[in-house]
């Protein structure tokens, strides 16, 4: 089994929230943890939705040159899944039979394509699996 873990965005987005530090305590822990140990694993998807919240929909945004710093110390040093036809065709795939939602299916595609065994998600079911890889909510 794989020591890879891969991560949803909320787990970014909470790592960044002052207003829920039990939550931003685990997702710091979480990922400075799969940093040291050079498990952690994003897709482009994940950076997308995460500089969307904290540049854009965020009450309190993101400086932009802290997101850049963000960017290269954060994001650089983890694996990220590139898009691809095999992803989305995956994850058309995963939609179909777990009947998750399409950005839901990306994610789950991604930790798969990854070889990851964990995916740390506040989203999805926690404890369900998807062939090898299982989910945990870190928050529960």
């Amino acid at each position: 089994m794989s020591g890879k873990v891969f991560f949803d965005t909320n787990i970014f987005v909470y790592a960044n929230d002052r207003n829920e530090p039990r939550k931003q305590s685990i997702a710091l822990d979480l990922i400075r943890d799969a940093a040291i140990g050079s498990a952690g694993v994003v897709s482009y998807q994940v950076i997308h939705e995460f500089f969307n919240v904290v540049l854009v929909k965020s009450t309190q945004k993101m400086p932009y040159d802290e997101a850049r710093l963000y960017l290269e110390t954060v994001f650089r040093p983890l694996l990220v899944v590139p898009s691809s036809m095999a992803l989305i065709s995956d994850a058309i795939r995963i939609q179909e039979r777990y009947r998750l939602s399409w950005y839901d299916s990306l994610i789950v595609s991604g930790a798969q394509q990854a070889g990851c065994a964990l995916l740390y998600s506040e989203d999805l079911q926690h404890g369900q699996q998807f062939g090898a890889v299982t989910v945990k909510d870190p928050f529960r």
